[in-house]
């Protein structure tokens, strides 16, 4: 029985001891690591790259835009009745102050003849009377009531010449008139429209630039324009923007000018706007891919001594494919483009040196 027992503990023995070996051969091989060479060392990644240099930048925003008359109004009656001459032919020129319309004032004429007459005879009483006061006939008070009746008819008729003024609609400005919406005999009021007028040379584009842009643009600053149905580039210049940012859409709203003297540009047009907003010497730029969004800013790969460093970079300017880099990087170092996401602080790389595309 000694024996088989002997037997036992050697045999369990035997069993620890392989299941020990086992275990510190595994645990051997895991501190080599399944990437790790015969030397123990992490390969290189294989990774493309640009040499940051300094060229100059021409920042600009495309927006989009309308087209405005310099000046337009819709031609109204201030008083009603019936329109008795239409001295305008749709959709030609107009200078200032031509008359236009004329409504009938057979009416009012006759109040105006009326109230002269009145005028006249209340002018001959206070006359009358400024004599007896001289001669103590009457009173002052006597006097007073005859010179207060002479003015308020003299304002009466007044009154009716500026009535009267009004049956002739005159243009308040040089422009091109449009189609009419009355016809002579009409009985029109102040809310009957009879037609608009139109300043179109110069024309006025209307468009917000975003809040971030607003510092970049001063009064003079130049545009371009394009409008549909054409390739035509036209030019104008900003001439005014508003004091404020509009808190709804965060832009600025801004008018530019632009020669139309061939009257080719119809107000109401959309217009596709190229604002240049600054030109910056000696920037540096890199490719869009080269960045990683971290939480207090943005980061890129900097390759030195053939390992990738992470480097914190400060750009408030960035197009479709660029970033302006304001600070945190110089010129000469080796900027990471491909393979970023692979990589951390001191990883080995390979950097294969590319020429960016907006290089000179």
């Amino acid at each position: 029985m000694k024996v088989k027992y002997i037997v036992y503990i050697l045999i369990v023995l035997l069993l620890g001891y392989l299941i020990y070996h086992r275990i510190t051969a595994n645990s051997s091989n895991g501190a080599k690591g399944p990437s790790a060479n015969k030397g123990g060392k992490v390969p290189s990644i294989n990774v493309k790259g640009i040499r940051v240099s300094t060229q100059n930048f021409s920042n600009q925003v495309d927006v989009s835009g309308s087209i405005d008359a310099n000046e337009q109004v819709q031609i109204t009656s201030e008083i009603p009745g019936l329109v008795k001459t239409i001295n305008f032919n749709e959709g030609t020129n107009v200078s200032k102050g031509s008359l236009l319309l004329k409504i009938d004032d057979s009416e009012l004429q006759a109040q105006l003849a009326q109230a002269v007459t009145k005028e006249k005879l209340a002018l001959e009483v206070e006359q009358r009377a400024k004599k007896l006061l001289k001669s103590e006939a009457i009173s002052q008070e006597e006097y007073d009531n005859a010179k207060a009746e002479f003015k308020s008819l003299q304002a009466q008729t007044q009154l009716i010449r500026a009535q009267l003024a009004k049956t002739e609609i005159r243009a308040p400005f040089s422009g091109r008139i449009g189609l009419r919406n009355i016809s002579v005999g009409a009985y029109i009021t102040p809310s009957t429209p009879i037609a608009n007028l139109v300043s179109i040379n110069p024309v006025k584009i209307t468009f917000s630039i975003p809040e971030k842009y607003t510092k970049m643009v001063e009064l003079g600053t130049p545009i371009t324009f394009t409008i549909a149905g054409t390739s035509r580039v036209f030019k104008g210049e900003v001439y005014a923007k508003e004091p404020a940012i509009d808190v709804a859409t965060r832009t600025l709203e801004l008018k530019a000018r632009s020669s139309n003297e061939d009257g080719y540009l119809l107000p109401g047009s959309f217009a596709n706007v190229h604002l240049p907003l600054q030109d910056i010497k000696n920037a540096i730029l890199i490719p869009t891919e080269a960045i990683i969004p971290v939480l207090k800013g943005k980061q890129v790969f900097v390759s030195k001594n053939g390992k990738a460093n992470a480097v914190n970079i400060q750009s408030d300017i960035r197009t479709d494919e660029y970033v302006l880099v304001s600070s945190g990087l110089s010129v000469g170092d080796t900027v990471i483009t491909t393979g970023i996401m692979a990589l951390k602080q001191g990883s080995p790389v390979i950097v294969k040196i590319v020429k960016a595309d907006n290089a000179d």
